[in-house]
């Protein structure tokens, strides 16, 4: 067959086959008389071969080698592609979210669509400093897409970073508690924990409550105690198990007894706090610290019941715990006389 030919039934231009035949990977097998390309029936399976090895990637070099070099392994070469394709990958899927930022942003010119790419080269920065300042030195007037504020502080290890990002988002006013929802859910401890700081640092918002109340049983301690934290102190009795545990575990129990206090006395749930920590005094796996823990958290709790679970504690087996809830009531008892005063 003549070279019009074959790139009709192959598809491959006449043009690419005459690259084919510079480079060597298929030569016709003859000629005809005018010297015209006539290439056989096995040359044009080359062709085929060569126009699959190149659907999976491979450079005309590296098919070169597939086809020549008995050596040359397909296994090795297939790994090396399955490594480029995702790297290649990666790098689109990337360009694609900047893309997407640059469009949410809705830039009114050129100017603007420069300004967020600022943004985003200053927030891939590998210095800590650097990205700080694309935060804060963000001016009035532009809109940054709130996604690409929650992208970045999920990602963000370095505190102040975050701190600044999280400041962002608060000042963004989009609707961003759901964005961050994706991040509670995460595998990812870290970004469990990221997401819940920035979820609680704008508390007040829609749908924040809800988010934080399905992450009170969140396996991350620090996870749940965050939601806890935040929970209590906007006065959701719900949270009440999860600071109590946090005393147990000696997680920021002294944030959590002081919030369980305000639970107390501020929105009725003094018994269910009292009756929840009597319970972890009287576990039997309790030590001696966890129940000292659980000793001064009392103090927090208004009314006579937790002062009488106090003094009955002064007289407990445990030597220690006896001698905090002592002092404890010490304490208590002289405020009463110089409240009656």
């Amino acid at each position: 067959m003549l070279i019009g030919e074959v790139a009709r039934r192959s598809g491959v231009s006449t043009r690419m086959l005459r690259h084919y035949d510079a480079l060597g990977l298929v030569r016709p097998t003859g000629r005809t008389v005018g010297g015209y390309r006539e290439y056989s029936a096995e040359d044009v399976r080359r062709i085929f071969h060569v126009e699959s090895l190149r659907s999976l990637g491979l450079s005309l070099k590296q098919i070169g080698r597939a086809l020549e070099d008995p050596a040359f392994t397909p296994s090795a070469l297939v790994g090396d592609l399955i490594r480029w394709t995702e790297d290649r990958l990666e790098r689109e899927r990337e360009l694609l979210e900047r893309l997407r930022a640059v469009d949410a942003s809705a830039p009114s010119g050129w100017h603007d669509v420069l300004r967020i790419v600022e943004l985003m080269q200053g927030l891939d920065s590998a210095s800590a400093a650097r990205r700080q300042q694309a935060v804060l030195a963000r001016p009035e007037g532009v809109a940054v897409p709130a996604e690409l504020l929650v992208r970045a502080v999920l990602a963000e290890s370095d505190p102040n970073v975050a701190g600044a990002l999280r400041w962002a988002l608060v000042r963004s006013g989009g609707d961003v508690v759901a964005a961050l929802a994706a991040g509670v859910r995460s595998e990812d401890a870290g970004v469990r924990r990221r997401a819940v700081r920035a979820i609680a640092a704008m508390s007040e918002a829609p749908g924040a409550t809800a988010v934080l109340a399905d992450v009170l049983g969140d396996p991350d301690p620090t996870v749940r105690g965050h939601a806890a934290l935040t929970l209590g102190r906007r006065g959701v009795t719900g949270a009440v198990p999860a600071l109590v545990g946090m005393v147990v575990e000696g997680a920021h129990d002294v944030d959590a007894a002081e919030v369980l206090g305000t639970l107390s006395r501020d929105h009725g749930c003094a018994d269910r706090v009292l009756t929840a920590l009597a319970g972890e005094l009287a576990a039997p796996n309790a030590d001696s610290a966890t129940r000292i823990r659980l000793t001064q958290a009392l103090v927090e709790l208004p009314g006579t019941t937790a002062r009488e679970a106090l003094r009955r504690l002064a007289h407990d087996e445990d030597r220690a715990v006896a001698l905090v809830a002592s002092a404890f009531v010490t304490v208590l008892d002289e405020r009463c006389r110089e409240d009656r005063v």
